[in-house]
């Protein structure tokens, strides 16, 4: 319990709630929450015309896709971790390494209180987040979490199946059992597109796929030009894990082609298996009431910068697809692209909002419901926190805050801290480090207050917390 006293002015008030704004109907929908991993927020068709994925190009046509979504912590066991919690990684303060996720946290999360107010509950594929023995028991009716690896998975005749289409099976088997005069909510969380980093074709996917891009080009992504990456400071050139895993999979134009092609059908596999889930819903007269929400778990280097992997506080490490197809919504706001920023800790207290259960006042991340609904609520949030704490010898840690205008990191463990300060709006791809510019010296003081205001109301000085 020592671990989590930091969050004691967090938990405080269990049990309170934060202002609710009305559901968009009186009768509970059904929830399905599908996660991709390491799927970034430009890749879907309908922003990169590259990319087949019609199923989840129609779910933005039809429903709501956020423009700017982001994630608070680029690495799937703590992002996670706030998906159920709705709480930043510097207060649940669960990633690789760690503890499991707290008990008290767990049992404030969407799925036990979604059961608790009579939810059907599910989880089927990738979980990714340690928790206390037996906990998993009370979040989830149903819960069948599968091994990352290999991708191609023996079956009992002998056969082998792709862990795409077995996490798709088991969601449209789930969707099968249900009892229709309760409500269920299922999360179905995919492990693609991310690599099998022990295997040397590192992106697999199903065989279904094998004759998509073959005839396709793929660009040189934006800043692969070698003076990116050697401009720089050494502790993120080749002792970094970005650097490592880009020599694995893009050190040669060659292998940057396969790889990303690898990488782009991995997508258009999920998106296939969301196609099936979704024409499924359809078949037991379930979709009209079914509240669909799909969100990338981090963001993804593709070569950009000479990187590979995430982690970092770059937009393309942090930034996310977010889609919610509601199927209530007033046609007027279907296809709209809504610019606040959201995050990841906004699923939770969606999802119970949705439910119309009162979100925990300890929740970090606010309801979309009234983004969803086309309003535009008074104070909504203007930056964010950003933070990577996994204690890796060849992850550096950071913290910052992301703004409209501006983005600021740290990287706390250098000596000296090393600072990073950029204006996304004269410079989006973040290539013109300002933090030594004495111009914007009154906007770097500014935003290294912010970031200490945000830690500090967030649990405080980072604290290794290991097992």
């Amino acid at each position: 319990m020592n671990r989590l006293l930091p969050l004691l002015f967090v938990v405080a008030s269990i049990g309170c709630s934060k202002e609710k704004f009305d559901t968009v109907a009186t009768e509970r929908p059904n929830l399905l929450f599908i996660i991709s991993d390491d799927q970034r927020f430009d890749m879907l068709g309908v922003v990169n015309p590259m990319l087949e994925t019609p199923n989840m190009d129609q779910m933005a046509a039809d429903g709501i896709r956020f423009e700017y979504a982001f994630v608070t912590t680029p690495i799937c066991a703590a992002s996670r971790a706030s998906l159920l919690t709705g709480l930043v990684e510097r207060t649940h303060q669960y990633t690789f390494g760690t503890p499991p996720l707290a008990t008290a946290l767990t049992q404030q999360s969407y799925p036990a209180l979604l059961r608790n107010a009579g939810y059907q509950t599910g989880f089927i594929g990738k979980f990714g987040v340690k928790t206390e023995p037996g906990v998993v028991d009370s979040l989830f009716d149903v819960f069948e979490p599968f091994s990352s690896a290999p991708y191609l998975k023996e079956q009992a005749d002998g056969s082998f199946r792709h862990l795409t289409d077995i996490t798709t099976d088991r969601a449209i088997e789930y969707l099968n059992s249900m009892n229709k005069s309760e409500p269920f909510a299922l999360t179905l969380s995919f492990n693609a597109p991310h690599a099998d980093d022990g295997d040397e074709r590192q992106f697999i996917w199903p065989a279904e796929m094998n004759n998509k891009y073959v005839d396709v080009t793929i660009p040189d992504p934006p800043l692969s030009d070698p003076a990116f990456f050697q401009a720089q400071p050494e502790f993120l050139q080749e002792t970094s894990l970005n650097r490592i895993r880009w020599h694995w999979r893009f050190d040669s134009p060659e292998k940057a082609q396969e790889m990303t092609k690898g990488y782009f059908r991995m997508i258009s596999g999920v998106d296939a298996g969301i196609g099936r889930v979704l024409k499924q819903l359809k078949s037991l007269d379930l979709a009209d009431n079914t509240v669909v929400i799909l969100m990338g778990d981090n963001g993804y280097f593709l070569g950009e910068r000479g990187y590979a992997g995430k982690w970092l506080p770059y937009d393309l490490s942090i930034r996310v697809p977010l889609i919610v197809l509601d199927p209530r919504s007033e046609q007027h706001l279907r296809g709209t692209m809504p610019t606040k920023p959201v995050l990841n800790i906004d699923i939770a207290p969606t999802l119970l909002d949705l439910a119309g259960i009162a979100v925990p006042s300890e929740m970090q991340g606010e309801s979309l419901v009234p983004l969803i609904q086309g309003e535009s609520p008074p104070g909504w949030r203007t930056d964010f926190f950003v933070e990577h704490l996994f204690n890796h010898p060849e992850i550096p840690k950071h913290e910052g805050v992301r703004g409209e205008r501006f983005k600021y990191a740290r990287y706390f463990e250098q000596i000296p801290v090393y600072e990073e300060l950029y204006d996304l709006l004269e410079d989006p791809v973040e290539t013109k480090n300002l933090a030594g510019d004495s111009s914007h010296s009154a906007i770097l003081s500014r935003l290294r207050n912010r970031t200490d205001e945000l830690m500090t109301a967030y649990g405080g000085p980072y604290k290794p917390v290991q097992n």
